[in-house]
């Protein structure tokens, strides 16, 4: 596939006109915030945009409405949020989010600075398209089967699996050698693109890729077993338990849209927080006494700790206001279909259906609600398609 339109993903230097207003795209490379940055990015929602943060599924955040485009940049350029002004659409990086706090072979953390600064370092890595994934995997399994364009995933505590196109490419690379293999294999991709936005586009991509790395680093083979790489809906909720005795939670947030008052809150727990490409949150390195009184403020804000909730299995794209090409309200109506118990989790094998009203549609299991047969948002893996129509929503079973 070749592209014959330039690469529009948005940033915070570079706006997206949606329907509802100018929208702004910020990089959270790994998905850490500091309390500090949280609570900047709270103010910033309620003095620039329309008062929430949205989560996106790679861990980064959106703003809607955003009414000074100047006062933003200089905000989030304060914050630490905006490191570059070549780069910042390339700084796409998933982790775990458990890592190094709760199982995994290794700790992923410490390579996503020095991946997101080798970026930086690299004047010609600012050509990367905005969509292109990195993504780091402690082993566990949890963001390797995202498709990322680049990434690798830890087979013990010594060696990593380079995976190219969000396939193993037999490439073994040590933890100190990770970073710079996969620099690496991001010049190898711009060498090899012609237009396309994302490695899987390039046909054979990821072989053409593999035998681009080989033939530039000798010491390399591509001889290691093949590893699957299943998609997984690892949502960490709840009390979760970390390996030093402390304490982290995991927050769903409806539909991922985070009320900035909601933000303030979770920042004066002074925690780290890592944003899941779940459209979840981790708030991390809590005692006991002090993740029980989170639970007990937050969960009456809308936070969702409870691993069994129905707002877990739905996910939506922006719909109307937000999408000009949208046909309907879909959040207002997976809202509804969710408050009104119609969102369950296993049930009956779904049917195809078309000409459905909102509330006539009943769905068991993961459900992504779309506005338009774009399905924009739709996360990965089996998932049931509920989509508007000109003459109502239209059912695609999962598979």
């Amino acid at each position: 596939m070749t592209r014959t339109d330039p690469d529009s993903c948005p940033g915070v230097l570079r706006l997206h006109q949606a329907a509802d207003g100018p929208l702004a795209r910020i990089r959270v490379p790994g998905g850490r915030l500091s309390p500090e940055q949280l609570q900047d990015l709270a103010a910033a929602a309620v003095d620039l945009s329309d008062g929430n943060i949205e989560l996106t599924s790679r861990g980064n955040v959106q703003l809607r409405q955003v009414r000074d485009a100047a006062a933003l940049t200089e905000r989030l350029t304060g914050a630490g949020l905006l490191p570059s002004a070549t780069h910042e659409r390339v700084r796409n990086i998933v982790a775990s989010p458990l890592s190094g706090r709760i199982g995994g072979w290794t700790d992923v953390h410490p390579l996503v600075p020095a991946l997101d600064g080798g970026l930086r370092a690299h004047p010609r890595l600012a050509e990367l398209p905005g969509r292109v994934l990195f993504t780091l995997d402690d082993g566990r399994g949890d963001v390797s089967g995202l498709g990322g364009d680049i990434g690798v995933h830890a087979l013990d505590e010594n060696t990593y699996a380079l995976l190219l196109a969000g396939n193993d490419s037999g490439i073994r690379v040590s933890p100190a050698d990770a970073v710079d293999l996969m620099l690496a294999a991001a010049h190898g991709f711009l060498e090899l693109r012609d237009g396309q936005w994302r490695l899987h586009e390039i046909p054979q991509g990821s072989a053409r890729l593999t035998d681009h790395l080989l033939a530039a680093r000798p010491d390399l083979d591509a001889s290691g077993d093949p590893i699957e790489l299943p998609v997984r809906q690892d949502i960490p909720i709840g009390w979760l338990n970390q390996d030093d005795d402390k304490v982290a939670l995991g927050a769903g947030v409806r539909l991922g849209s985070l009320p900035a008052r909601t933000a303030e809150f979770i920042a004066a727990v002074e925690r780290p927080v890592f944003l899941t490409p779940w459209r979840s949150l981790v708030l991390a390195d809590l005692d006991e006494w002090m993740a029980e009184q989170v639970v007990r403020v937050l969960a009456p804000m809308g936070l969702i700790f409870d691993a069994n909730s129905p707002w877990l299995l739905v996910s939506a794209c922006a719909g109307r206001p937000g999408c000009a090409k949208s046909r309907t309200d879909v959040r207002a109506d997976a809202s509804e279909a969710v408050d009104t118990g119609r969102v369950v989790p296993t049930g009956a094998p779904q049917f195809a259906r078309e000409g459905l009203d909102a509330d006539d549609i009943v769905a068991a299991g993961r459900q992504h609600w779309s506005g338009c047969d774009r399905r924009c948002g739709r996360p990965k893996g089996a998932v049931t398609d509920i989509i508007a129509t000109v003459d109502g929503y239209r059912i695609v079973p999962a598979g």
